[in-house]
C-alpha cells in the first residue's frame, strides 16, 4: 500500500502523553493532524474536542483522513466499585466500535490501534523472553481484556474491509506521577517507551508501505538490561528504530493529566 508524502492524520487521545507524542512527531514531518480529545490539543493542526460516544462527531472528524492513530482509552484498572461497567465500557468497548465504524464508513484506509503489552502479561515475568506477537495472550486483567477486543475489531476492520490495520502492543510511556513506579522495577525499565521513540513510532506506523491486512506489532524503547518485547518486526515492517533508553525523557513535556 502507498501513501502520500504528506498525510491528513486523525488522532484521538491527542492531548494525553501518547497523543501529544504523536501529534508532535506527525507535524514534524509535515503532515496534516486532526486531534481529537476531551480538552484542546494545541499542537494539532486542528483541535477538535468531544468524546468517542458521540458518533455524529466522529463521523465528521473521520472525514477525508488517510490515516487514523486510535490512542483514545481508559488507561488502567481500578479497584473502584462498578469501574469496569461505568469507565472501561464506555471508552474501550463502545468508542472503539464507535471510532472504528467511523473510520470504516469513511474509508480510511490506514488505521493504528494502541493496544498494550498488559495482553501477555505472565511471560513478561516468567518467560521466555522476548515476547512474540505469535505467543499465546495472557491478558493481565480487565484493561488488558478490553485491548484484545480492541485487536479483534481491528482484525475483523482488516480482514473483511480491505484495510490497513495495526495493533501496537506498547510499552510503558509514564503518565504523570509514574516515573518513580518505573524506577523501582527493572521489568518496567526494560519495557520503557520514551516519548520520542512513541511519536516516531506512531508517524512510521501511518507513512510506511504496510501491507493491507492487520499486523501486530510490540513497540517499547532500548532495554537497558534485556528486550521484553521483540521489536524487530516493528523494525523491518516500518523502518522505525528506537533510540533512547530508561530514563531518557521520563519527564518531559508532560501533559496535564
Amino acid at each position: 500500500m502507498s501513501t502520500p508524502s504528506r498525510l491528513r492524520v486523525l488522532v484521538t487521545g491527542s492531548a494525553g502523553r501518547l497523543g501529544s507524542a504523536a501529534v508532535r512527531a506527525l507535524k514534524e514531518r509535515g503532515h496534516f493532524v486532526r486531534g481529537l480529545d476531551q480538552v484542546p490539543t494545541p499542537a494539532a493542526s486542528e483541535s477538535w474536542v468531544g468524546s468517542l460516544s458521540e458518533r455524529d462527531l466522529l463521523a465528521r472528524a473521520t472525514e477525508s483522513m488517510t490515516a487514523l492513530v486510535h490512542l483514545a482509552a481508559a488507561p488502567d484498572d481500578s479497584d473502584e466499585p462498578d469501574f469496569f461497567q461505568r469507565v472501561l465500557v464506555p471508552s474501550n468497548i463502545l468508542g472503539v466500535h464507535n471510532i472504528l465504524e467511523a473510520a470504516r464508513e469513511s474509508g480510511i484506509p490506514r488505521v493504528v490501534l494502541a493496544s498494550s503489552g498488559q495482553v501477555n502479561w505472565t511471560q513478561q515475568y516468567d518467560g521466555p523472553l522476548p515476547v512474540r506477537a505469535a505467543d499465546p495472550t495472557t491478558p493481565r486483567h480487565w484493561y488488558a481484556a478490553t485491548k484484545m477486543f480492541l485487536e479483534s475489531a481491528g482484525y475483523s476492520l482488516a480482514k473483511n474491509h480491505n484495510r490497513s490495520v495495526i495493533a501496537a502492543r506498547l510499552g510503558w510511556c509514564p503518565r504523570r506521577g509514574q516515573a518513580p513506579d518505573i524506577a523501582k522495577s527493572a521489568v518496567a525499565q526494560d519495557l520503557y517507551f520514551s516519548p520520542k521513540d512513541a511519536g516516531r513510532f506512531f508517524e512510521r506506523a501511518v507513512s510506511a508501505d504496510v501491507p493491507v491486512g492487520f499486523h501486530v506489532l510490540y513497540a517499547a524503547s532500548l532495554p537497558l538490561r534485556s528486550s521484553i518485547f521483540e521489536l524487530k518486526p516493528a523494525m523491518d515492517l516500518l523502518q522505525w528504530q528506537p533510540e533512547e533508553r530508561w530514563p531518557t525523557g521520563a519527564e518531559d513535556d508532560l501533559p496535564p493529566c
